[in-house]
């Protein structure tokens, strides 16, 4: 029996310089030569739970441009050393914006989980992975991308707020902007009073089963506990809210999709597909 592989991707483990975290790193790197400038770059979080999907979906429609609008590019998945498709305690570090919280452990021998580690993240990010993939790989430094789902989608914006020039196109998908008393929308509202004109493009999203049932959980056990987690997050009106906001932004052009018919675990596929399309088409070029 032979493993399958994730096409055109090279994985490996990767440590800042003082070795006190280690990332798992997806790198997709189209075959052939580069353009002159490089090639433009996606980064995206959660990586150990759609590399193979942000694979598949690259390949199938970047080898025919003149069908799909979508030309290749590099992705960057930025994941864990960990067999499943999530590591939470170490997610909940790195996307939550600080100051952060401590909350009970997610099992009974397992360590506090803790929030706050974004601006570190986002350090990591810009000051030692960056460089590493540009060591690499050839990439264009002025079309970077950058994808985040839920939590990922609230570190987004927190970076987008924090260093607005380090990528050209943020995509944040199903953002938890309800997290810790919504102290991103403070963030926002800073962001967007400051007046200062940023350059590029943000892409925000959420699913229309975020913040209501599916006919497959009306009926269910956990029907109630459920619709009152709906009343807390407001996911879809968050989302749309917060893009309302940012369009206030000069010359910071700001979308927002609604996917009928996806949850907030059934929009990832779809996310992924937009968010490729959103860093490598043509038409955003």
């Amino acid at each position: 029996m032979i493993a399958a592989l994730i096409p055109q991707t090279t994985v490996f483990d990767f440590s800042p310089g003082d070795g006190s975290s280690t990332w798992r790193i997806f790198l997709f790197c189209p075959a052939g030569e580069p353009p002159a400038q490089g090639w433009p770059v996606l980064y995206y979080t959660d990586a150990n739970a759609i590399a193979g999907t942000a694979a598949d979906t690259m390949r199938v429609q970047a080898e025919w441009p003149l069908g799909t609008g979508i030309e290749w590019g590099v992705m960057v998945g930025i994941g864990y050393p960990v067999d499943n498709a999530y590591d939470g305690v170490r997610r909940s570090w790195d996307l939550g914006p600080p100051p952060g919280k401590t909350y009970p452990p997610f099992t009974p021998d397992g360590p506090d989980v803790r929030t706050g580690g974004a601006d570190e993240f986002l350090a990591f990010i810009e000051g030692q992975l960056k460089p590493e993939i540009a060591r690499r790989v050839a990439v264009d430094a002025t079309r970077q991308a950058i994808l985040g789902h839920s939590f990922g989608g609230l570190f987004v914006l927190h970076a987008l707020f924090r260093r607005p020039t380090a990528f050209s196109r943020w995509i944040s998908a199903s953002p938890a902007i309800w997290w810790e008393g919504g102290g991103i929308v403070d963030a926002a509202e800073t962001f967007v009073a400051d007046r200062q004109a940023h350059g590029g493009r943000v892409m925000l999203l959420a699913g229309e089963y975020e913040q209501a049932l599916a006919p497959f959980q009306i009926g269910a056990a956990d029907e109630e506990k459920r619709l009152a987690s709906f009343k807390e997050s407001r996911i879809v009106d968050h989302t749309r809210e917060m893009a309302e906001r940012l369009a206030q932004v000069p010359e910071l052009t700001t979308e927002y999709v609604f996917l009928p018919g996806e949850t907030h675990m059934s929009v990832l596929p779809a996310m992924v597909n937009l968010a490729i399309r959103f860093a490598f088409g043509r038409d955003t070029a």
